[in-house]
């Protein structure tokens, strides 16, 4: 089941992120902040009552038709299903969203699930991508990080969203 998150979910998200190697670490703090007070563009899947889904994100203050996509994640026993894209589609599906024409995020060159994730999702929404180094390795991680590629889906019709449910 997919749906909007509750501040009593963030141990759970907290838990689901330590566990994927893969995503940059948040404190608890922010995940409580993220199902909390940006809900309405957050989601969360369970799976037997534990956290095995989890969408971040958020509408940039100057750019009120983009959903940017902080993290997403899929526990290993809920991968393989399409969940990233249900993930993805609750939200843009919501009364809140619908002013939402591209969905932004950043991915590191070598996240190959995250491109196939998200070239999936602009193939169903039959949205051009547009691909951008937001943050450099060596000019804003100073090499303690991969560069972040900004990829932009859109623009995209509302009508679309339902494809990506699969």
């Amino acid at each position: 089941m997919v749906r909007v998150p509750r501040a009593s979910d963030g141990p759970g998200v907290w838990s689901l992120i330590d566990s994927t190697p893969s995503l940059d670490k948040n404190s608890l703090y922010c995940n409580l902040l993220q199902c909390s007070h940006f809900a309405s563009t957050c989601a969360i899947a369970e799976l037997d009552g534990s956290v095995v889904g989890w969408l971040s994100g958020y509408v940039p203050p100057q750019r009120g038709d983009t959903l940017f996509v902080w993290q997403i994640c899929v526990g290993q026993r809920a991968r393989g299903q399409g969940l990233g894209r249900r993930l993805i589609a609750d939200v843009l599906a919501r009364r809140t969203s619908s002013h939402v024409r591209y969905l932004e995020c950043t991915i590191t060159e070598a996240n190959a699930a995250s491109w196939a994730l998200f070239d999936s999702v602009a193939r169903a929404m039959d949205a051009e991508t547009r691909r951008s180094e937001l943050f450099s390795r060596d000019i804003h991680f100073g090499g303690a990080h991969d560069s972040e590629i900004a990829l932009t889906i859109g623009p995209f019709r509302q009508d679309r969203v339902a494809s990506l449910r699969g």
